[in-house]
């Protein structure tokens, strides 16, 4: 049975490992698709926006246009506005929100985007909806989300095998739909949009500090965040387990010849 969007747990959590990734996250690394469409000026949603790095980047590129970010964990929202009071951004509210219930009036704002955020949804074609709902006629709406079954790396190691195999199974146990990349097209299509752009991008970790940075923040992710907690809960892995898949993603991370990839499906939408 499918959770409710009240009973979905975000797998990742905020762990500091998983903030180290979030925070890396720019305009350029994690939104380029989006950028040809920003002007000063627009009024921009940003969902999910976890430690706000993102957003803050985006809010720069349509100052003096006001920023809304919102996201379903209260906690985080402290760090972003941290973040934007860092960069000396004064037109940034920020807020709880259910993307399946956005508490915005209809054409609210000109850009509406979610970054990583459709992947972790019960019912990502509803927030899709919602997201139109809140778009202006000739605005966008702007999603990206990773594809973890896509993801490859060299050399073959099978703790990486077992890891991506267990992230999946957790991840649908708890309501979300990890490779949600492929299947971004589908859902706009379903959630109404007539005018779609589907585009691709990626992450590639490949140089020495890349892969140190990667291996090792996934094998803290492993072992000390609700993904680990999860896991265990619902008989997925024991703790020996957890810890033979954190010593995989260092080996991985070790290795000179080590290479990962991270391919994301992207969308434009129009209402």
């Amino acid at each position: 049975m499918s959770k409710t969007p009240q009973e979905s747990r975000y797998v990742h959590g905020h762990h500091a490992s998983v903030l180290r990734s979030h925070r890396w996250r720019t305009a350029e690394n994690s939104a380029a698709y989006l950028l040809p469409e920003l002007r000063p000026g627009q009024a921009l949603l940003d969902i999910g926006c976890g430690p706000g790095t993102l957003t803050a980047d985006l809010a720069g590129r349509v100052a003096p246009g006001p920023v809304t970010a919102v996201d379903h964990a209260p906690g985080i929202l402290a760090a972003a506005r941290a973040e934007a009071e860092s960069r000396g951004l004064t037109d940034i509210r920020f807020a709880t929100a259910d993307a399946h219930a956005l508490a915005f009036d209809d054409d609210s704002f000109d850009v509406v985007h979610a970054h990583q955020v459709l992947q972790h949804l019960p019912d990502p074609v509803r927030a899709l909806r919602e997201m139109r709902r809140v778009c202006r006629p000739g605005g966008v709406v702007a999603v990206r989300d990773a594809d973890y079954a896509a993801m490859t790396w060299f050399p073959e190691h099978r703790g990486l095998d077992t890891w991506l195999e267990r992230y999946r199974r957790v991840a649908r146990a708890e309501g979300g739909e990890p490779d949600a990349g492929r299947r971004l097209f589908a859902w706009a299509r379903a959630a109404g949009f007539g005018e779609i752009t589907p585009t691709a991008s990626a992450w590639c970790f490949a140089d020495e500090a890349d892969r140190a940075w990667w291996s090792g923040l996934w094998a803290e992710r492993t072992t000390a965040t609700p993904f680990a907690d999860l896991a265990l809960l619902g008989g997925h892995a024991t703790t020996e387990d957890l810890h033979a898949t954190a010593t995989a993603w260092h080996t991985w991370g070790t290795d000179p010849d080590g290479w990962f990839l991270v391919p994301h499906g992207e969308l434009l939408c129009r209402p």
